[in-house]
């Protein structure tokens, strides 16, 4: 070591005087050395934005070196949208101080960005150019992301192709976007992230379509579910199964078959010319059920199913996965009488039935349930012959009578003039009303056209054989005026008889006519038995009075006036009128005379 030391000369040119005053510079002034360390450093100024190198960094700050005599110190939490960040990459950063109390540089990342972040920003929306964001939280109806210091809008619609169910997973993370729109009166910013995935999409879907076959089967992801299909996504194409081709059977809501996400096979049924619209199909992958029928079944067999659809006309009856047999609503019941199919069944029944048709080809199948029941009308002579008496149901009215049923399929016809003896019927509802109960006797069977001819009044015996011998021509009796026609008027007669007067036999005989509830005597003038009409009249039995009084009185004057003969016939010729002959006379005057009134 000293030998070493021995061998170490002065520097030559040092100026030993002035370093004996203090100065230690060699050849240069302190100014002159100060100008030149000036000269090698950036000049940088306060409130300027440059560019930085970061040269250390820990989980709270970073060391950016901007070229300056001091480096300076950014906080993390500034560069929270750049999670990549490492040592050696370049960043803006903004000079607040150049030095602070303790000489420290003050730099900032956040105040560099904002400076520059509108040109920043409408230059990505210029140049179309990629931009990272971090998503700091959610609002409605999507979310902020910082973009350049700036709080941008992401809208729902645009972070994905598919729908977004949950915004909450992306919150804190950094994602690429796209600038699509800003407002620079309200310094409005949106972003998509939709557009870049999009763009990548567009070339696959490319490459799909143009490799689409009818017949084709690929495998795609259910990617939203409406009431009519679904919608699948093939790989950036979306194609719709709709709900009659999702299963061979019936479906109410695709949802019974298909989730959402769930990855499912499907073949191309069709498209239009550009591709844009492609439909698919599930059911078709699997065997068409009335393919693996089997080949036992045939018309008559009974078969079990479940109803799945109803109409008025009809019930659809699944017997099986996808084949259904049609039972219509005349093949529910033997009854005549129409009805809906809604009185038989609903919808979820389990029914039994048989098969009436089967066309395997048209995959076509008609079922009835009636033929479970043996046909009512096969012994109906025997069962219902005719004189037979029976209770039915009061099923329909017409104008002309009543549609009674005896039992489910067996209807008959009861006329209006079978229902009363002795009553004038004008409507069926005088007598009974709908879904009564009525006793009935069987007139006719007519076998083929599966109806009967019903009585109602045959249960009682015909009274007109008795009115025939009471309303005699001639005869009187007392009636009332019931109801005013304009041919004449009803009357109402003892025994629950109608007759009937014309206007001209309504005349009283003080020359007044009769009027609506009035009781007064009536003449039978005419008796028909078979027709059952009687006809009567109030001023014959006045008008016939007279002749027969004045007969009487002829009579009965002829009858005394032979009497008195006889009484004399012993006596003389000669003999002379007493006063007792005389007063004899008059009271058999004044008793004409009373007749005669």
């Amino acid at each position: 070591m000293i030998d070493n030391l021995k061998n170490v000369q002065p520097v030559a040119e040092f100026d030993w005087d002035a370093y004996e005053q203090g100065d230690s510079y060699i050849g240069k002034s302190k100014e002159e050395l100060i100008e030149t360390y000036d000269q090698s450093l950036n000049k940088v100024n306060d409130k300027e934005v440059v560019m930085g190198k970061v040269t250390s960094m820990n989980k709270r700050e970073v060391v950016v070196n901007i070229g300056y005599k001091s480096d300076g110190i950014v906080s993390m939490n500034e560069f929270r949208y750049n999670p990549d960040l490492k040592i050696g990459d370049e960043v803006e950063v903004y000079i607040e101080s150049q030095e602070d109390k303790k000489g420290q540089l003050i730099l900032s990342h956040k105040k560099a960005r904002a400076t520059r972040s509108w040109d920043r920003v409408n230059e990505a929306l210029e140049k179309d150019e990629i931009i990272k964001g971090f998503i700091k939280c959610r609002t409605k109806g999507g979310m902020i992301v910082d973009v350049f210091g700036i709080e941008a809008f992401l809208p729902g619609s645009q972070i994905d192709v598919k729908p977004i169910r949950d915004y909450d997973v992306f919150v804190g993370k950094t994602m690429e976007f796209k600038v699509v729109k800003i407002n620079h009166e309200f310094k409005n910013v949106v972003v998509s992230h939709k557009a870049l995935i999009e763009a990548e999409l567009e070339q696959q879907k490319k490459d799909i379509i143009s490799k689409l076959e009818k017949g084709q089967v690929l495998e795609g992801t259910v990617k939203n579910i409406t009431s009519y299909g679904v919608f699948i996504d093939l790989g950036g194409v979306d194609g719709l199964i709709h709900i009659t081709d999702l299963s061979w059977g019936r479906v109410q809501h695709p949802e019974e078959v298909v989730k959402l996400d769930e990855k499912i096979n499907v073949v191309i049924l069709d498209f239009d010319d550009d591709k844009k619209r492609i439909a698919l199909g599930l059911k078709q992958l699997t065997p068409h059920p009335w393919d693996a029928l089997s080949a036992e079944l045939k018309v008559g067999d009974k078969v079990k199913g479940k109803v799945v659809v109803m109409a008025d006309y009809g019930a659809f009856i699944e017997i099986a996965p996808g084949v259904e047999g049609l039972i219509h609503v005349s093949e529910m019941s033997w009854a005549q009488h129409l009805r809906s199919a809604q009185d038989f069944m609903k919808v979820g029944d389990e029914v039994e039935a048989v098969v009436l048709t089967l066309d395997r080809d048209e995959r076509k199948m008609s079922l009835g349930i009636k033929q479970l029941k043996p046909d009512p009308w096969e012994n109906i002579e025997e069962k219902y012959p005719i004189g037979s008496k029976h209770t039915a149901k009061v099923r329909n009215f017409t104008n002309f009578g009543v549609f009674a049923e005896i039992e489910e399929g067996v209807d008959g016809l009861i006329h209006i003039s079978d229902l009363s003896w002795t009553k004038k019927i004008k409507h069926p509802s005088e007598v009974t009303a709908i879904g009564a109960d009525i006793d009935v006797q069987v007139l006719e069977i007519d076998k083929e056209n599966r109806r009967l001819s019903l009585g109602h009044k045959q249960l009682e015996e015909n009274p007109w054989d008795v009115f025939e011998t009471i309303f005699t021509v001639g005869s009187v009796h007392e009636g009332t005026v019931v109801e005013m026609v304009d041919k004449g008027a009803v009357i109402s007669l003892p025994y629950g008889v109608e007759g009937f007067a014309t206007p001209k036999h309504l005349v009283k005989e003080d020359g007044s006519q009769a009027k609506a509830e009035e009781k007064l005597d009536f003449k039978v003038i005419e008796f028909n038995k078979d027709s059952k009409r009687i006809i009567v009249s109030h001023s014959r039995v006045f008008e016939d009075e007279r002749p027969e009084a004045k007969e009487a009185a002829a009579e009965k004057k002829q009858k005394r006036a032979s009497a008195k003969k006889e009484e004399t016939l012993p006596q003389s010729n000669v003999e002379k009128t007493t006063l007792g002959d005389i007063e004899e006379l008059a009271a058999l005057k004044e008793k004409l005379s009373g007749d005669n009134k």
